[in-house]
């Protein structure tokens, strides 16, 4: 019958990895429920050692020794440190990766027309909700323009799927002026825009961003339609009558869309 118990203690140091088809937030938060990842050591550490009597008379620890012991492995890191903060910080200066949208995807269409314009804006979205693409149609306009709001478009999708923030979208277009502008029809929060773009951006700001202070209408949700009063209704009216029904020009549509390309 064995008289002495021993003791030892390790600290291991082991990576997980897992090869997925997409990155996304909904794959990286079920990465800890997935049971098919390839466990990888990288470093043991013996760190302490206990030992003990088995006799009952006599359970006090007979040793404790602390053991310091420096694997292969982590001596090769401790050379390697300065190696693998430079491989970092290259790694970092290197341009983002796209995440690319699912192959079926939720979103929405909205229709609206702005002067005599009908414009449909179709948006694209990730998993959890967050916009990754837009498409923008237009009636009324020629080949060319048809042209420059597609690849406009494009330009925006790519930049939020490479980690472009909507707002920095808003921030620069919203308040753009060139025609057609005027009344906005078909949208209950958008009575009036200065251009294609501000209204698109608009659109997006209240739907992704909960940007009411763009909205000219308050949110109606929850609300009974018996508590709209009638001067909510009279200060409506009143942005209608202050906006003017502008004609399209379509050599200032064109340059417009091309100095806003540009910028994109």
């Amino acid at each position: 019958m064995a008289k002495y118990l021993v003791e030892t203690y390790y600290t291991c140091t082991f990576k997980v990895n897992h090869y997925l088809d997409d990155i996304n937030e909904t794959e990286l938060k079920n990465l800890e429920k997935r049971d098919d990842g390839k466990f990888e050591v990288l470093d043991v550490k013996l760190d302490n050692r206990k030992t003990k009597s088995l006799d009952p008379n006599n359970n006090k620890v007979i040793e404790t020794k602390k053991i310091d012991v420096v694997s292969e492995n982590s001596k090769v890191n401790g050379e390697n440190k300065d190696n693998i903060i430079a491989t970092v910080s290259k790694n970092l200066d290197r341009p983002g990766k796209r995440f690319g949208m699912p192959d079926r995807r939720k979103g929405y269409i909205q229709k609206a027309t702005i002067g005599n314009h009908k414009v449909y804006l179709h948006t694209g979205e990730y998993e959890d909700g967050k916009i990754g693409e837009i498409f923008i149609d237009t009636s009324k306009e020629g080949e060319l323009v048809k042209a420059l709001m597609n690849n406009f478009a494009i330009a925006v999708s790519l930049g939020l799927q490479y980690g472009v923030p909507l707002d920095e979208f808003i921030n620069a277009y919203v308040g753009t002026k060139f025609e057609p502008s005027g009344k906005v029809h078909g949208n209950d929060r958008i009575l009036s825009a200065s251009s294609i773009l501000d209204y698109i951006f608009r659109e997006l700001a209240i739907s992704y961003q909960n940007r009411e202070d763009l909205a000219h209408t308050p949110a109606i949700g929850g609300n009974d339609s018996s508590s709209i009063d009638e001067q909510s209704t009279e200060d409506q009216n009143q942005l209608l009558k202050m906006v003017k029904d502008i004609t399209s020009k379509e050599g200032e549509l064109v340059k417009a869309l091309m100095n806003n390309f540009a910028i994109a």
